[in-house]
């Protein structure tokens, strides 16, 4: 895994901003490379301070594309997809947020490092058949905070800010996500009183 981490580095630095793309494209949609995009961008920014917000809104977009292929082939597919990639239970339990909290429930998986059941949420979305605008919408919010938030500690600290991710990624994770899920449900919270106020 190391060396194909050290591959994958050396090939996004020789195309840029593409090259976080492609990784973030591939890594959400039918591949899994765990934590390399996180270490791609922290490498990236450290090594090129000025992009960090081409850097990630490269990564935000290319996880949007790839989340968005995956979705698409489990709106098609169906239970038949999902049922080859996780556990009954896992589906299960992650159905039952999905009903209750879809959006949100998108929104906050994506902002979660591994191992969040990342991929579970994006399709279910799709065999949920939830709006298309809606899952983009939650999956670049999600994925855009932790990739943005990424590129500030990486100004921080420069390379040194993946060893704290790696060490306090849940963590880090389960506060951006909890300041996430504030955060929108505020927004709803407001929209849905100033709709009220405008009957």
């Amino acid at each position: 895994m190391a060396r194909l981490s050290a591959w994958i580095l050396a090939f996004a630095k020789g195309i840029g901003g593409l090259g976080i793309f492609v990784i973030a494209f591939l890594d959400s949609s039918f591949l899994s490379f765990p934590v390399v995009t996180d270490a791609t961008i922290v490498a990236m920014v450290a090594a090129h301070r000025e992009r960090v917000l081409f850097y990630a809104a490269m990564a935000t977009l290319g996880s949007v594309a790839g989340c968005t292929a995956l979705y698409l082939v489990a709106k098609k597919g169906e239970q038949t997809f999902l049922k080859k990639r996780f556990q009954p239970k896992s589906i299960e339990w992650a159905t039952r947020l999905m009903q209750k909290h879809g959006f949100l429930a998108v929104l906050v998986a994506g902002v979660l490092p591994p191992p969040a059941p990342f991929k579970l949420f994006v399709l279910l979305a799709g065999v949920a058949e939830m709006p298309l605008g809606a899952f983009m919408l939650a999956i670049g919010a999600g994925r855009g905070v932790r990739y943005f938030g990424e590129g500030v500690l990486a100004l921080l600290w420069g390379e040194a800010a993946l060893g704290y991710i790696q060490e306090n990624g849940r963590t880090v994770g389960l506060v951006l996500g909890g300041l996430v899920l504030v955060g929108a449900a505020g927004y709803f919270w407001w929209k849905k009183k100033g709709g009220r106020g405008k009957g």
